[in-house]
């Protein structure tokens, strides 16, 4: 990484070059011997050759673009405290001096977006010249979109007040550590990168940055992927890509879920995916999401699909869109197994304070069907404790573990069914 210090250079630079011309302009008035030795005899000027003599011009101060990107103190890097739940990124942000608030990363998004709420002053769906302030660096945006995601809250379980898409990330390089939960940003123009990391090329499409990749499901397959940095799974097929190979849940061992942060809580399918390579780094065994649906903005059935936090979290990850680059460098998570959720409940956050946990799906044949538990219930305490002192994040990953009792944990569940309180137990196994 190469570090700029224009101002720091022209304030020092800026007395030393008017003293050159303070005594440049003295010398030309009076004339010192030096000059007037060296200078040959010229013939004195007519007035007539002096009145047509162009008039001396001063160069015009530069301006300032009102769209750059400022770091603080005058740097070009910025290291931003954002909030990782599970594999997805939220960034702390203010929009011009607003409430602070968390806005999503989403590397799929074209536009960076604000919700209507959260844009005093807009005209219609748009809010001209808008400034996101986050810790070290200002990023002016010509116009904001303003666009509603009314289930945010209650599918992330936090306040999100927009979501920060390509129009930022094409103008900033994003380094993202996930074991460490850190983000920098760099200026690209002063952006260098000399660590051990392997740099892949992405081309630009409607559904994100893509790149090309091997996998292995009930064959050997190679197609394109875009990276999604608000996927929290390894991987999600399109419909179009599935039905293109004849993929079926047969073949990948698949069980039937819903999730809300997955295409708004619709069926899918979850599997393992027996290997994906992106040379020379090849990840085995982690969880795909299988959709009934297509990628936003792809019709067909080039794009297989999306690769999200799920395989990222294993890489110091550096998104270099301006030059059109993703740089993966291995971190000790790169062997993990990557659980899935081994309750069968879908949960969203409810209330002021997005502490009350309502049931919105039950897969059959799991745990929670096992137990008992309907959709509408809400669950108020997990093991004698209060429900409400837990977040959604923290509760979905309680439904991750598996366990050290043979057979798997058997939670009491307390759970709210139209005012009455029910006791149920729920025995943790894995299906995926």
């Amino acid at each position: 990484m190469k570090l700029r210090v224009p101002y720091i250079l022209a304030a020092i630079a800026l007395p030393v070059t008017l003293g050159a011309m303070a005594r440049q302009q003295a010398q030309q008035s009076q004339g010192s011997p030096a000059t007037q030795e060296a200078q040959p005899e010229q013939a004195p000027q007519t007035q007539q050759a002096a009145s047509q003599a162009p008039p001396q011009q001063q160069a015009a101060p530069a301006v300032v673009d009102p769209n750059a990107i400022r770091y603080s103190f005058g740097g070009n890097v910025a290291q931003i405290p954002a909030t990782f739940l599970n594999n997805v990124i939220f960034i702390p942000m203010q929009v011009n001096g607003g409430t602070p608030g968390f806005f999503l990363l989403d590397s799929t998004a074209e536009k960076t977006t604000i919700e209507p709420s959260a844009a005093p002053g807009a005209t219609g769906n748009s809010l001209s010249y808008a400034v996101l302030k986050m810790p070290g660096v200002q990023v002016p945006m010509a116009t904001l979109q303003v666009v509603a995601h009314p289930k945010f809250a209650e599918q992330y379980g936090v306040n999100v007040r927009g979501v920060l898409g390509r129009d930022f990330l094409t103008r900033t390089v994003i380094q993202i550590n996930y074991p460490r939960q850190t983000l920098q940003i760099y200026d690209p123009a002063a952006f260098t990168y000399s660590g051990q990391g392997t740099s892949f090329p992405v081309t630009e499409t409607p559904a994100g940055p893509a790149v090309r990749a091997r996998f292995q499901l009930h064959k050997n397959l190679e197609a394109q992927f875009v990276f999604d940095t608000a996927l929290d799974y390894s991987y999600l097929f399109s419909r179009a890509f599935t039905d293109s190979q004849k993929i079926s849940a047969s073949h990948f061992h698949g069980q039937e879920r819903s999730d809300p942060q997955i295409d708004d809580g619709a069926k899918i399918f979850l599997g393992r995916v027996r290997a994906l390579e992106l040379k020379p780094y090849t990840v085995e065994n982690a969880i795909g999401v299988f959709s009934q649906q297509n990628l936003n903005g792809v019709k067909d059935s080039k794009i297989a699909g999306a690769i999200g936090g799920g395989f990222l979290r294993r890489f110091n990850v550096i998104f270099d869109l301006p030059h059109n680059r993703v740089i993966l460098d291995p971190n000790l998570q790169i062997n993990t197994l990557e659980d899935a959720d081994m309750s069968g409940l879908s949960l969203v956050a409810k209330g002021g304070n997005l502490r009350t946990f309502e049931v919105v799906g039950v897969q059959k044949g799991t745990p929670a069907h096992d137990a008992g538990i309907q959709v509408g219930d809400v669950i108020t305490g997990v093991d004698d404790e209060p429900a409400a002192d837990y977040t959604l994040t923290e509760l979905r990953d309680t439904f991750q573990k598996f366990g050290n009792e043979s057979g798997g944990h058997a939670y009491k569940l307390l759970v709210d069914r139209n005012g009455q309180t029910l006791t149920l137990k729920m025995k943790m196994r894995r299906m995926i």
